[in-house]
């Protein structure tokens, strides 16, 4: 065990966020932390990391405790860097104790060299210290998670407070991972991160060493990552078994169960109370009444079950068909800006939309993705042809709501669109995104983003378009709403074209991609569990060229290098042996390569990961694997050398 939580419970403006909370967080646990926006999760993280105490009514209560050997490492948002230091001199700081202890060596070798022995037992504890901790490649492991992270060549040179907020977020959890606290903690860690840096991500936290607790709406991240999900609601924490998707079959399960016991309980204690209400009084049957009675004193009350009625309901419809060929793109550019300052993005880009149709349009950041949603609507000026089929309604969300008037409230945003309705046909309305009471009295320039988000539907579900052009739709939506709007777009017959990050809501909707990536695009007809597949067969492929012409390169230099030189026999068997060993070095790392390929797929597995000592064992048999294939790799280079 490394941490453990008893009876924790935080009181803020007489609020409870959180109500005798208790949590056990072991070795190998990768746990996920859910709830609503504001329900406790970023206060369960301030008090375990110290930043918050807990409200206490007795010692026992609110007691955070930690085992000895427990190292604690927090995703501080765009903190604990030292803007003024390069990448490479922040990320080096990390290992400042082990370099220190190699300079150490050097001096003790040196005082050795001239006959002072004084410093030898030091000199074999800090080489076996060094070498346990693997200290003579830290460039190494420094360069592999910044490359992990999407940093390098000249950006390692680079001073921190050059970079953007995101990217710094990045280094964060960069140095966060070269310091490999056994106890990890990250509030919201793909936040600004691609799909390439989360996948990396994913797969370096998967065969982690050490615990880890992330608090995040990405759904996807959870599925892939977490053996474990804890929920706050209502200020009480409860943990289930599996990934994210365990975790929805067993609370809807729960809520079943929970649901029928409290309608059992309520018909056994109707009759318990009718059978004493009509027999108290009688003298025949007094006792067995008031044993009833007694029974119903002694009962212990299930609660009845809580319905969070708060939770959006969806639903796009239209009236009109439109054909088969929705829309067709020709030659078309992507580029923003205008005149001197005009930058094209893609140069030529086509491609056909069909009737029922659910695209998603993926890429980096500034790519232009959203920037090609407003050229199919011939919002901005482009080259090329866009052109819509007849009987085609579109209705768009824009992205934070900017086709929006901040200066109207919200029921004055939906009478102004829409004059023929009735004030209660408006509230009607808001009132299925849940905007209710007084909140649709407020300006949209003041409410949150999720909110603003919400309204959109509405206007939406108003429109009854045949075709719904979305950009970033889950953008600041708490879990509920997020599933409310994929939902909807799933029991949707229309045509979808959307841009999105999230990779749930892709797995979800999409039945085809565009991505876009520097200068040019690529299609895929099928859906985004498809597509990872590819990216990830692509991706082992470069590697495994790259890793044959690295060999190639190095084999080719030892060749010219031996050609003039004469080789006795001994040489030439020498030389047998040294390629016979070769070979079967490369046949082992093939081998130890297919075992983690897999070990990967297996913890997938709703059977595995679920199963926290099966779980374990195969983490422990990948890291293994990855530490001989290095090891195979090392001996490689020396043999080529």
């Amino acid at each position: 065990m490394l941490l453990s939580l008893t009876n924790v419970s935080k009181i803020f403006n007489g609020k409870i966020v959180l109500d005798n909370v208790s949590l056990t967080v072991d070795e190998s646990d990768k746990i996920g932390i859910v709830g609503n926006n504001g329900c406790g999760k970023s206060t369960l993280l301030k008090i375990i990391t110290g930043s918050l105490e807990p409200d206490r009514t007795n010692e026992k209560d609110g007691v955070v405790s930690f085992a000895a050997k427990t190292s604690v490492g927090y995703l501080e948002q765009m903190g604990g860097l030292d803007s003024r230091n390069t990448v490479m001199e922040e990320m080096q700081k990390v290992f400042e104790p082990m370099h220190k202890a190699i300079e150490r060596m050097r001096a003790i070798e040196l005082e050795i060299e001239r006959g002072d022995n004084f410093s030898a037992d030091e000199y074999q504890q800090l080489s076996s210290w060094v070498e346990a901790n693997d200290g003579y490649n830290t460039e190494v492991k420094i360069r592999t998670i910044l490359n992990g992270m999407g940093f390098s060549g000249d950006q390692l040179d680079r001073t921190v407070s050059g970079f953007s907020g995101g990217e710094k977020t990045r280094l964060c959890i960069a140095k966060l991972l070269l310091e490999e606290p056994n106890l990890l903690i990250l509030d919201e860690p793909t936040n600004h991160l691609d799909f390439k840096t989360i996948m990396w991500l994913e797969e370096y936290l998967r065969t982690y060493r050490g615990a880890v607790m992330i608090v995040s709406h990405d759904r996807y991240f959870l599925d892939r990552l977490c053996t474990s999900i804890c929920e706050i609601e209502r200020g009480g924490l409860q943990r289930y078994k599996g990934n994210y998707s365990a975790f929805i079959r067993q609370r809807e399960e729960n809520d079943v169960r929970r649901e029928r016991e409290y309608e059992q309980q309520q018909k056994d204690i109707a009759k318990l109370e009718d059978y004493v209400a009509r027999n108290l009084v009688r003298a025949s049957t007094t006792k067995m009444a008031q044993s009833r009675r007694r029974q119903l004193e002694k009962m212990e009350r299930i609660e009845k079950p809580f319905h969070d009625e708060k939770h959006a309901k969806i639903h796009f419809t239209y009236a009109v068909e439109p054909p088969l060929d929705v829309l067709k793109v020709k030659n078309s550019d992507i580029s923003v800006g205008e005149g001197a300052g005009r930058k094209t993005l893609v140069d030529d880009i086509s491609f056909e939309v069909r009737r029922g149709e659910k695209i998603g349009i993926i890429g980096d950041n500034g790519i232009g993705k959203s920037t090609l949603l407003k050229i199919i609507q011939g919002l901005i000026p482009h080259e090329g042809t866009v052109r819509w089929n007849t009987n085609v309604k579109i209705s768009y969300f824009e992205q934070e709501g900017k086709n929006l008037n901040r200066e109207l409230t919200v029921m004055e945003e939906l009478h102004d669109r829409y004059p023929s309705l009735s004030d209660l046909e408006v509230r009607n309305l808001l009132a299925q995104v849940r905007f209710v009471g007084e909140n649709v009295f407020k300006e949209i320039g003041v409410i949150s983003g999720g909110e603003r988000a919400k309204l959109c539907f509405a206007i939406m579900m108003q429109e009854h378009g045949n075709v719904l052009i979305l950009d970033e739709p889950t953008n600041h939506l708490d879990l509920a709403s997020k599933e409310a709007i994929e939902t909807a777009l799933e029991e949707y017959t229309g045509t979808v074209i959307f841009v999105s990050h999230d990779r749930y809501l892709l797995s979800r909707i999409s039945d085809r991609l565009i991505e876009l990536t520097n200068g040019t695009y690529r299609e895929y007809n099928c859906g985004f569990e498809k597509y990872l597949d590819i990216l990830r067969a692509e991706q082992a492929e470069e590697k495994k060229l790259a890793d044959a012409a690295k060999f190639a390169k190095a084999a080719e230099a030892a060749k010219a290098k031996q050609a003039k030189t004469y080789r006795s026999k001994q040489q030439r068997s020498a030389d047998a042996a040294r390629k016979n060993e070769m070979r079967r070095l490369e046949k082992e790392i093939d081998e130890f390569q297919k075992r983690i390929d897999d070990l990967t797929e297996e913890i997938g597995r709703e059977e595995v990961y679920s199963d926290y000592e099966l779980m374990s064992g195969k983490c422990a048999e990948i890291d293994e694997l990855k530490r001989k294939i290095d090891d195979n790799f090392e001996k490689l280079i020396e043999l080529d050398e």
